[in-house]
């Protein structure tokens, strides 16, 4: 078991939630799920908790109430190799949603990722500070982030 663990707290979509997220990885599964019965607060049969895994990381997901909402101050970190692999996450993530800039959107449950390539930290570390600025620069004026063009900013002098 792994010591930290996201615990995501919804209102009633937990379970939406844990299937929505389940489906765009590949590399998921549910592990359990816990209903609520009779005698519990939330309705009769409605998941209270659920536990599963996206690419190796274990999430707690509960129904807990409209107490508590989500803040992109948190966000979920997605390196992608690809720009395929950028394109298929963000288009998945962000149904219903809502797309940020840089590289961050805000799914339809209120939760916060960054899509992000991974060459992008190699771009912006650049012992060269000209490329390392450009590629910010380029980076900042894109939603969806776009490998070939942060290369194209890179390569430019």
């Amino acid at each position: 078991m792994q010591k930290i663990t996201p615990f995501l707290w919804f209102d009633d979509r937990a379970e939406e939630a844990m299937n929505f997220y389940t489906a765009i990885f590949k590399n998921s599964r549910i592990s359990n799920v816990t209903r609520y019965g009779k005698a519990d607060p939330g309705p009769d049969g409605t998941v209270m908790s659920a536990t599963f895994q996206i690419e190796g990381q274990d999430f707690i997901a509960l129904n807990g109430g409209p107490m508590f909402t989500f803040s992109p101050a948190i966000s979920f970190f997605v390196s992608c190799e690809t720009q395929e692999e950028v394109d298929h996450y963000w288009e998945k993530l962000a149904e219903g949603g809502a797309t940020l800039q840089c590289g961050w959107l805000r799914d339809k449950f209120g939760v916060s990722w960054q899509i992000v390539p991974a060459i992008l930290g190699t771009l912006l570390q650049d012992k060269d500070a000209g490329k390392s600025k450009r590629v910010m620069e380029a980076m900042m004026k894109m939603h969806k982030l776009d490998i070939r063009l942060l290369k194209r900013a890179y390569d430019h002098s």
